[in-house]
């Protein structure tokens, strides 16, 4: 197969194929091959009828189409990596006038919509601002009581109930003097002040001891899931079992030993501080990536063929509904609920899905225009920290990815050397935090 470009502009490209007839004769056979289980001839068990046979009964073009079929599968790929050229929609195929014919080969001409070559300029020494964070002994303490709560356990209390505490009760749910489905429990338990039930009725809980019973009083929010309830008054009627408050470890080097593999709290409290130093650290570093791409975003417009942005907004909602599926959730119970439709939703994707596609082939030219390349260990380090992450063996991860799934990987490593090259050539400036007030002005 030769590809030879016919033209290249407004992101249009269109060029042809020509197929020898020897490639043309091997699509057929390799057509006759695939089909003939299928096709019966009599005299002939099925199957073992010769090809020549076939197209005498059938005619000669029986496998023309498959064997068309055949020779685009291989040939449009190898095109497009011989032209260089990256499709985004499907291609118009145009067969040339002269008849189809068994011992002669054909061209096809290809029209195709393909992503469009930029050469990114202004991407270093990109001045940005990020803000300064400074790490303060009271945020270490912070995380420590944090520590402190994570490690208190739960002691009953002879004492009325106050928020902060557990309660055990039983409840009857009554609207309209009849019992409603899905409101009564036995022994459950209860944190007063958390927002886990109706508004309301934890505060009215308040003050309660065991053995208390109590009517408490609410009316079910108007957007409430079940709709027979919505906006309507109920009543509970509760019965408290137990009041349970926490009971907070001493912060003392016997509770370092408890919670850490350190043995002072001293060395506990040095480990926070460094882990909470990385977390500034690495906060600074993706404001000020963001920054900077923003910034080589802006002064680099690119007109996008509207198919990228068509494909990538389906993309994020295809993201989106597994998401939701995660949530026990499905993107038509979605809609429904917001009353919109798949293309709706597309079409709200849009302007992210725009700025998404522009950003990805701005980073994609840098990484080409700096010759930035993906290496082997590169790709052995990535495997080694996904599979530190999910806690198996660096074959396993290798394994599970796939080598099919191996382009998408090196371009994601690429994308963030890229990134990286940005960054680390920009001049970074460190500001002082806006009070939230004059944040909100410029907003």
């Amino acid at each position: 197969m030769n590809a030879v470009l016919v033209s290249k502009e407004n992101n249009v490209a269109k060029f042809t194929m020509a197929f020898t007839a020897e490639e043309f004769d091997a699509a057929l056979d390799k057509a006759y091959k695939a089909q003939r289980g299928k096709i019966e001839v009599p005299g002939f068990r099925k199957g073992k009828a010769p090809r020549s046979v076939i197209e005498k009964r059938y005619g000669e073009g029986i496998f023309f189409e498959d064997a068309i079929d055949n020779c685009l599968a291989d040939g449009y790929p190898a095109a497009l990596d011989q032209l260089g050229l990256e499709p985004v929609d499907r291609p118009d195929l145009q067969f040339g006038e002269e008849k189809l014919e068994k011992g002669k080969g054909f061209e096809v001409t290809v029209t195709v919509t393909v992503a469009p070559e930029i050469v990114v300029k202004d991407y270093k020494g990109v001045k940005a601002e990020v803000t300064k964070h400074e790490l303060k002994e009271e945020d270490v303490e912070g995380e420590l009581k944090a520590m402190q709560q994570r490690n208190a356990r739960l002691v009953v209390v002879d004492r009325p109930a106050e928020n902060g505490d557990t309660v055990v009760l039983d409840y009857e749910g009554w609207c309209e003097d009849k019992q409603f489905e899905g409101g009564t429990a036995e022994n459950q338990t209860l944190v007063l002040g958390s927002g886990s039930f109706i508004p309301g009725f934890e505060d009215q809980l308040v003050g309660c001891k065991a053995g208390d019973a109590k009517d408490v009083e609410v009316t079910f929010p108007e957007e409430y899931h079940a709709e027979e309830l919505a906006g309507k008054p109920a009543v509970f009627k509760c019965k408290v079992h137990e009041v349970k408050a926490q009971e907070l470890p001493e912060l003392d080097d016997e509770f370092a030993k408890d919670v850490s593999e350190f043995d002072t709290l001293e060395e506990v409290k040095n480990d926070i501080r460094e882990k909470l130093e990385k977390t500034l650290q690495d906060a600074k570093e993706y404001e000020g990536k963001d920054k900077v791409l923003q910034k080589v975003y802006d002064a680099n417009p690119i007109e996008l063929p509207q198919a990228m942005i068509d494909s990538e907004a389906a993309n994020m909602l295809n993201e989106f509904g597994y998401q939701l599926q995660s949530q026990g959730l499905n993107l038509d119970q979605y809609c429904k609920y917001l009353n919109k439709t798949q293309q709706q939703m597309i079409d709200e994707f849009k302007p992210d899905a725009e700025k998404r596609v522009k950003s990805r082939l701005i980073v994609e030219a840098v990484a080409k225009q700096e010759g930035v390349e993906v290496t082997q260990e590169d790709i052995d380090k990535e495997l080694a920290a996904m599979a530190a992450q999910y806690g198996m063996a660096q074959s396993q991860i290798k394994s599970i990815f796939g080598e099919e799934n191996m382009d998408y990987l090196k371009k994601d490593i690429m994308s963030r050397k890229a990134i990286d090259l940005m960054y680390e050539a920009a001049e970074i400036t460190e500001v002082e935090e806006k009070p939230a007030e004059e944040a909100k002005d410029e907003e």
